[in-house]
């Protein structure tokens, strides 16, 4: 039972609680307490005081019947227990009870231990220090005495006269019952502590309830969809909408189960890869062997055809296309071990042309017109001919199958544009001043990795994922920045500080972050969430770059938004058992080793166009 932290929590509040009010209650009993009996103190003085006047003259009159019937009536009045005169001998010498008179009082005795205590004369001592409390058979009593002293009254009366020396002639002692006090007493400490118990019983009921509501059924799901996930199942979703620590740690757990199903369907779609390439790396070799028997005999045919122009066109083609289908074999493997493209001066709309015609029975067959609006003052660019051919051909066969069945058309522009730095060039390596990679691949914005950093702000710490691009910034946020607050920005190997010291933002005037690119200086960018401000220094000096813009556009049925930034991963597709999810993440591959870019716009419905944009030169 006590394994449960809603236990432990209301068990530790439980002894709080019960402590600070066991504590209010014995101190509130004690305050009652000390006031009940400075009441009872001062009203006992009093009624001493009136039991000394109202018998003064009598005394000195030494009418002692009257002075007995003076102290007998105010002695029967309730609370008081007994009302006593004693002279300097100890004697009683009045009572309100008859049966004391006469008698000797024990000056060591309870009654009697606080005057005879003390070294103080009698006259000397202070009211409160008069009092004092004893118990009795009938139960606790308060005694008050109070001297009767020698006035000239009473050394110069005729009928009894005492030395003028004197200074006490005997005294009065009236003692009070406490029994209605200690009542009272105990009355308000069983109210007391019924007070507490309730109370206790109370908050913690109303605690243990809150803490079920929010902190033990959240736990609880938690729980349980921690030991699903445990056990292989990576669908449970956990639904709260509470925006505190535990609701955040739910959205976490969403998230954190998503991605690793998502990496799970990755391994399982890279170990069947990796089963097809191992297949392939099997089987190349006798793929290259028909291969080669069809190229022998075509290129045979080829010279046997001189002088038959319609046999000639074909064979071309079968010559052309058989050698591109040898090397796509190696390009495959090629493109497992990241192979260099080989790169030589071709121009770009021939590339097209020749894909074109590839592919020409397709759109046929498919009813689909291509437009090529292509700028023949292109001029060559340094390129892999295959491997650029290979990326027209995947993305108007793309185009042909989000097209419509009954037809379409799709166009295929090339031009020639130049363009700035800003927004346009990427980060492909990042480093901290120590020299660790601060590159994330598992992290993508817009298909590309991410810049990785640590991040601390309002003692929060966390991760931040970069838009790798210079001038965007997509930032990926693992932790809560407010608008405008400061943020200190390290490695997240090391810890060391990415903020350049000597440099503040020239727009918002905070700090600055820095990382190497390697043989590219230093990157620059301002730590506010949401600010825009970035300076890459080598970059914005060379200025100004020609590319060669393709653009390949249809009018099919688009792609959802929230999967354009997923496209170009490796084995996402969306066409189920008809893909391998390899196309895009090739092209991609192509692109990335040319130094150039390939983006995309779509909406659903109304078509998709991509754009690559190509270095003019090397």
């Amino acid at each position: 039972m006590f394994n449960k932290i809603v236990l432990k929590l209301i068990f530790a509040v439980g002894i709080c609680i019960t402590i600070i009010i066991g504590s209010f209650a014995y101190l509130n009993v004690e305050t009652q307490n000390d006031i009940l009996l400075k009441e009872t103190e001062r009203h006992a003085y009093q009624q001493s005081e009136t039991v000394r006047s109202s018998t003064k003259f009598g005394m000195l009159l030494n009418e002692r019947e009257h002075v007995h019937e003076i102290i007998n009536a105010i002695g029967k009045k309730s609370g008081i227990k007994e009302i006593r005169i004693f002279n300097k001998e100890g004697e009683i010498i009045y009572s309100s009870n008859p049966l004391h008179i006469g008698v000797m009082v024990d000056k060591n005795g309870e009654a009697c231990y606080t005057c005879h205590e003390s070294d103080e004369p009698l006259q000397k001592l202070a009211i409160p220090d008069r009092s004092r409390i004893f118990v009795s058979d009938s139960g606790r009593v308060m005694g008050m005495i109070n001297p009767i002293y020698n006035e000239p009254s009473c050394y110069e009366a005729d009928c009894h006269a005492h030395a003028a020396d004197q200074t006490v002639l005997g005294v009065l002692d009236v003692t009070v019952s406490l029994t209605e006090i200690d009542n009272a007493i105990g009355y308000a400490k069983v109210r007391m502590f019924l007070f507490a118990l309730i109370a206790i019983i109370a908050i913690s009921s109303v605690l243990l309830y809150f803490v079920r509501i929010w902190v033990d059924k959240p736990v609880q799901k938690l729980v349980e969809a921690t030991k699903t996930v445990a056990s292989g199942n990576l669908n449970p979703t956990l639904v709260m909408n509470s925006n505190d620590e535990l609701g955040t740690l739910a959205r976490s757990f969403n998230n954190m189960t998503k991605k690793l199903a998502e990496a799970r369907m990755q391994l399982f779609q890279s170990d069947k890869m990796a089963s097809l390439g191992r297949l392939a790396a099997g089987v190349a070799h006798e793929i290259n062997n028909p291969l080669t028997g069809i190229l022998t005999y075509s290129s045979f045919l080829l010279k046997r055809t001189k002088n038959q122009p319609e046999f000639q066109e074909d064979l071309t083609v079968i010559v052309r296309e058989t050698k591109r289908s040898r090397e796509i074999v190696k390009g495959l493997l090629d493109f497992a071990r990241q192979s260099i493209p080989k790169k030589n001066n071709a121009n770009i709309n021939d590339v097209i042309n020749r894909a074109a015609d590839v592919i020409e029975n397709q759109l046929s067959i498919n009813h689909i017109k291509l437009i090529k609006n292509l700028d023949e003052s292109l001029p060559d660019i340094t390129i892999d001919a295959n491997q650029m051919q290979q990326v027209i051909i995947n993305l108007i066969v793309n185009a042909i199958h989000a097209s419509d069945k009954n037809g379409g058309d799709i166009t295929v522009t090339t031009k020639l544009i130049s363009l700035a730095p800003w927004g346009i060039v990427r980060v492909k390596n990042a480093f901290c001043p120590k020299g660790h990679d601060l590159m994330d691949t598992s992290i993508k914005v817009k298909g590309m990795p991410s810049i990785r950093v640590l991040a601390k702000a309002d003692d929060r710490e966390g991760y931040i994922n970069l838009d790798p691009v210079y001038g965007k910034t997509r930032n990926i946020y693992g932790i809560k920045i407010k608008d405008k607050a400061k943020v200190e920005i390290s490695c997240p190997t090391c810890n060391t500080s990415l903020l350049d010291k000597n440099k503040k933002c020239p727009i918002c005037d905070s700090p600055v972050y820095a990382f190497e690119v390697q043989n590219k200086g230093h990157f620059e960018g301002c730590t506010v969430k949401g600010g825009e401000w970035q300076y890459w220094d080598a970059v914005e000096k060379e200025g100004k770059k020609t590319y060669a813009e393709i653009t390949v556009a249809d009018h099919g049925c688009g792609i959802p938004q929230e999967n354009l930034g997923k496209i170009f991963e490796p084995f996402y597709t969306t066409k189920g058992q008809k893909g391998t999810g390899l196309g895009l993440a090739v092209i991609w591959g192509i692109i990335d080793n040319h130094n150039g870019r390939i983006t995309v716009e779509s909406e659903v419905g109304k078509g998709t166009v991509f754009t690559i944009r190509l270095p003019i030169g090397k």
